[in-house]
């Protein structure tokens, strides 16, 4: 193993000495004498010096003799830096539990990815396969370690989880548990779900000074590395223009020159992601827009799930991620027969009100479930005042065209909002009359809205919410659609039998001006408990206030969008016993 190991550290053209910093030098750590620490360069393939920060386990200081596992996190945020006169470092994020894995008797390893931090070089893109290579190069150099067993894990959320993704699509033969949080499966399904660009990844880059606030490695003491090396990240390509630059899956941008949406998309690399050497654990929690793609992956990777209450890589309070990712290292990296493998491959937060409980299963949330067709219909007599103009039932009515204006004056109300609030008076709402018994929704609710618009490109966005006796609106699940990406298609994975829509040149197609077409499309995964009295409603708008780009491409859009209610409209539901309303 450390022989094969060795040569491709070789044939990688890796050096096994650090250009600045000696591994054989690390430095106490004042507060905690159970770890030690180091950071240096460490050239990759094509010489690219990145910034690695190294931990060891210790015993009051010194360093722990014996080989260790390794757990690697390669970041674009800076591994450590200084706010306010502190140092922040990833080692001591509630979320990734760095430390406590030094602890629990891991070698821990954090770098900056390149045309980042400390890093050297420039990136040529967001989560491609020059930094998948360059994970692969940390993965196997740290591998080649005589204080190491050979043995390497990745952890990370969000845009960790994806470099965790990434590298182990580039199959490094060290590694072999991945833990992957808040990431997603197909990159243009997430970023331009529904062919629409949100919240994630369409933010401005940040300014070179915000990398240099990043801690030098131990040997540039001065600085002078540090400025050099951010010197160079002014040849990065720009993130959100590279997204909005390729409006198809099968675009190629013109900063990359490559089709760069199957490039970055982990799909694409999946016979490299199911090789029986890797173990995957994903995690996600329920307000958070990849919790969808998290639920997709784990069906395509056979991997072993949970999902939390709360926001984007929050720590849910309910159950310990920091513990679930130990128990999961300590089982496939050092063999410790803890029961991890027996459990039930899935486990998720139902919630209920402001408590909730913990489903164990064999099988994804929602599989299995039969979806219940609630019709979005004209206002019926006894609707109660404060629907705006639609009511939501198992029974339909006859049709009627429902005209709306498009509002583009939505705001956007926390520049991370990474969950949608509730968008009153903002376009058109179907509310349901008040449940006669509380009723569980496991899994993805589908949304197929026969609809018009005024001009040949519009956007649909569609909400689904709880509200209660006061009249206090829970969003549940929400999703969105172009018009133009109407047509539905066979993924290229296990899509969990939702619409697919490729989005792919050829299948994209603006609308005949006041032409009815039908928009099918499934809205973000939940587990939730809806108590007795309260109504569900759905909301449909032509904008939401997550979309930065709003203001360039308001101008080209519909001004009035028509919903057709009746028969054809409707949201289905994957209820997990017979709804009733009273």
């Amino acid at each position: 193993m450390r022989l094969r190991i060795a040569a491709s550290v070789a044939a990688a053209g890796l050096t096994t000495t650090p250009v600045v910093g000696q591994t054989d030098h690390m430095t106490p750590i004042a507060d905690d004498p159970a770890m030690v620490r180091n950071s240096f360069y460490l050239p990759v393939r094509d010489g690219t010096r990145l910034a690695v920060n190294l931990y060891r386990p210790a015993d009051r200081g010194m360093i722990r003799d014996g080989r260790f596992p390794v757990v690697f996190a390669f970041t674009p945020y800076r591994a450590r830096y200084r706010k306010d006169g502190q140092v922040v470092d990833l080692i001591d994020s509630t979320t990734f539990g760095l430390r406590q894995l030094v602890h629990a008797g891991y070698v821990v390893a954090t770098a900056d990815v390149r045309g980042k931090g400390a890093s050297f070089g420039a990136r040529r893109g967001f989560l491609d396969q020059t930094e998948a290579r360059d994970g692969y190069d940390i993965v196997q150099w740290l591998a080649a370690q005589p204080y190491t067993t050979g043995k390497v894990g990745i952890t990370g959320c969000s845009y960790l989880g994806g470099s965790a993704m990434l590298v182990a699509g580039t199959r490094p033969p060290a590694l072999r548990a991945v833990f992957a949080a808040a990431t997603d499966l197909d990159k243009y399904a997430f970023v331009r779900n529904g062919g629409i660009t949100a919240q994630f990844n369409t933010r401005p880059d940040e300014p070179l000074d915000v990398d240099l606030a990043s801690v030098p490695v131990d040997a540039d003491p001065d600085g002078r590395l540090l400025k050099a090396a951010v010197s160079e990240h002014a040849r990065n390509t720009p993130m959100a223009p590279l997204w909005a630059g390729m409006p198809y899956r099968d675009s190629v941008s013109p900063l990359t020159g490559t089709r760069f949406w199957e490039e970055v998309g982990p799909y694409s690399h999946l016979a490299a992601l199911r090789s029986p050497q890797l173990a995957w654990y994903l995690w996600s929690n329920w307000n958070d827009e990849p919790t969808e793609q998290i639920i997709k992956a784990a069906a395509n990777l056979n991997a072993k799930m949970i999902v939390g209450p709360g926001s984007h890589c929050e720590p849910p309070k309910v159950f310990d991620i920091v513990g679930e990712q130990r128990r999961f290292f300590d089982h496939y990296l050092k063999g410790i027969d803890n029961g991890i493998d027996r459990e039930p491959r899935y486990a998720w937060w139902r919630e209920q009100g402001d408590g909730g409980a913990m489903v164990h299963r064999a099988t994804l949330p929602g599989v299995g479930v039969k979806r219940t067709a609630l019709y979005l219909s004209p206002t019926v007599n006894d609707a109660p005042a404060e629907v705006d103009r639609g009511s939501l039932a198992v029974r339909t009515t006859a049709a009627k065209a429902l005209p709306f204006a498009a509002d583009y004056g939505v705001a956007t109300r926390d520049y991370f909002e990474f969950w949608p609030s509730p968008l009153d008076g903002r376009g058109v709402t179907f509310t349901s009359r008040p449940l006669a018994a509380d009723a569980t929704i496991e899994g993805y609710p589908v949304l197929t809205v026969r609809a018009a618009a005024d001009r040949p490109q519009a956007n649909l966005f569609g909400y689904l919410e709880e509200v209660d006796a006061a009249g206090k609106v829970t969003m549940l699940a929400f999703g969105r659609l172009a018009f133009s990406h109407r047509k539905t298609g066979k993924a290229p994975y296990d899509h969990l039998g939702l619409p697919y829509h490729s989005g792919l040149k050829a299948d994209v197609a603006p609308v005949t001006p006041g032409q009815p077409v039908e928009l099918s499309f499934a809205l973000s995964p939940r587990a939730y408990t809806i108590a007795a009295g309260h109504r569900l409603r759905v909301t449909l708008t032509a904008a939401d206030p997550r979309q930065r780009n709003l203001a360039e491409i308001r101008d080209g859009l519909a001004r009035t969008l028509t919903v057709y209610a009746g028969p054809a409209s409707h949201i289905d539901i994957p209820f997990t016993t017979p709804v009733r309303f009273r």
